[in-house]
C-alpha cells in the first residue's frame, strides 16, 4: 500500500527473491515474486527473459496482487465512503457557469486517451498520416522534414536581405551565406530537434516518448500555461503541432540579419565571425519552442553581443 519503490539487481530469480525478502524483512518460505503490470507469477525463465528495470510486486505468503486493478480498486474504495459528495462535486463542475470549457477538457481528455504514441511507422497509425505525402513512412521523418522546411525557410530570409545589403559588401555577404548552408547541410538542417532518436540536441526540447514542452516567451524562462503537447500521439497533435514557434530570441528580422549585413559592411579587414550568427539564426542558442499563445511578436529589444561579431586574429611572430 505505500507509495516507496526499491531497486534491486539480482543475475537469477531465487537470488532477486532472496534480496527483496531481506530488503522487506519477509519470510523466504512462501514469498514469491509477479508483475506489477498483470500480476504474472515469475518463474526462473520467464525472469531471465524480462527487459531491465521492470516493475515486479514481492508477495508474502498468503498475499496476491492482481496488477494494476489492484490499485485502482484501493482507489476506488477510498472514494466510496464519501461517494455521495464525490457525485456532487462532479455535478457542481459540469453545470456552472464555467461547464462548457471543462467539457471540452474532459472531451480533450478522452480523445487523447485513445492516442497511440508508441508507433513510428505508417503501418501502426495510419490515421496519423493522413493528409501528408505518401513519401512519409515514419512520424519522425515528417517531424525532422517539419523542421527542415522551417530552417530553409530560415535561410532563404538571410539570403533574400541581400538586396539591403551594401554593393561593395554583397560578395562578402554571399560567402558568408554559402558557408552557412553548408554548415546546414551537414547537419542535414538541424532535423535532429524534432526526432524521437537520442540525440543531444533533441534532448534539451524533447523528453521522454516525444513530448515537447514551451519554453515559455522571450522575456521569461517558463511558459505561464505549462503547455506541452506530443506530436506523436495522434494526427490532430500533429496538426496542432505546426502552430507552434521556434521563436528567436534575439530577433531574426530585427537584429540578428540586419547585425549581420552591418557587420560585412564595416569590418574593415576583420574576419566575419559568421559561426556566432549561424547559432544566433538556426540553433537552440537563441530559439526556444514555443506554444502559439506564448509566441510574442512585440519588439524582444534584444541585440546581438559586440564582442563576438568578429573574430580574433590569431598573432603571429616573425622568426630572426
Amino acid at each position: 500500500g505505500g507509495p516507496q519503490k526499491f531497486g534491486v539487481a539480482a543475475g537469477s530469480l531465487r537470488a532477486l527473491l532472496r534480496k527483496g525478502c531481506r530488503l522487506l524483512q519477509l519470510p523466504l518460505a512462501g514469498s514469491r515474486l509477479c508483475l506489477y503490470e498483470d500480476g504474472t507469477e515469475l518463474t526462473e525463465s520467464y525472469f531471465r527473459a524480462l527487459p531491465p528495470q521492470t516493475e515486479l510486486v514481492l508477495l508474502g505468503p498468503g498475499e496476491s496482487w492482481r496488477g494494476c486493478a489492484s490499485d485502482i480498486e484501493r482507489l476506488l474504495a477510498a472514494f466510496c465512503s464519501q461517494q455521495g459528495a464525490v457525485v456532487e462535486v462532479a455535478r457542481r463542475l459540469l453545470t456552472d457557469e464555467r461547464a462548457p470549457h471543462r467539457q471540452k477538457l474532459l472531451a480533450d481528455l478522452i480523445h487523447n486517451l485513445s492516442e497511440n504514441i508508441l508507433a513510428e511507422d505508417k503501418e501502426d497509425d495510419k490515421k496519423w498520416f493522413e493528409g501528408l505525402e505518401s513519401r512519409f513512412k515514419n512520424k519522425s521523418s515528417y517531424l525532422r522534414h517539419s523542421c527542415e522546411s522551417r530552417m530553409r525557410g530560415y535561410m532563404r530570409e538571410v539570403s533574400g536581405f541581400i538586396s539591403n545589403v551594401h554593393p561593395a559588401a554583397q560578395d562578402a555577404y554571399r560567402g558568408i551565406i554559402d558557408l552557412m548552408a553548408d554548415k546546414l547541410k551537414s547537419v542535414k538542417y538541424n532535423g535532429c530537434y524534432f526526432d524521437r532518436r537520442e540525440e543531444e540536441e533533441a534532448a534539451r526540447l524533447c523528453t521522454a516518448e516525444g513530448w515537447f514542452s514551451c519554453q515559455g516567451p522571450f522575456d521569461r524562462d517558463d511558459c505561464p500555461c505549462k503547455h506541452s503537447i506530443n506530436p506523436y500521439s495522434n494526427r490532430e497533435s500533429r496538426i496542432l503541432f505546426s502552430t507552434w514557434n521556434l521563436d528567436h530570441i534575439i530577433e531574426k528580422k530585427r537584429a540578428v540579419v540586419p547585425e549581420l549585413a552591418e557587420a560585412v559592411k564595416t569590418r574593415d579587414g576583420r574576419e566575419v565571425n559568421w559561426e556566432y550568427f549561424y547559432q544566433l539564426l538556426f540553433t537552440l542558442d537563441n530559439l526556444k519552442l514555443v506554444h502559439i499563445a506564448c509566441h510574442k511578436k512585440t519588439n524582444h529589444n534584444l541585440s546581438c553581443d559586440k564582442t563576438r561579431i568578429y573574430r580574433k586574429r590569431k598573432q603571429t611572430h616573425e622568426i630572426s
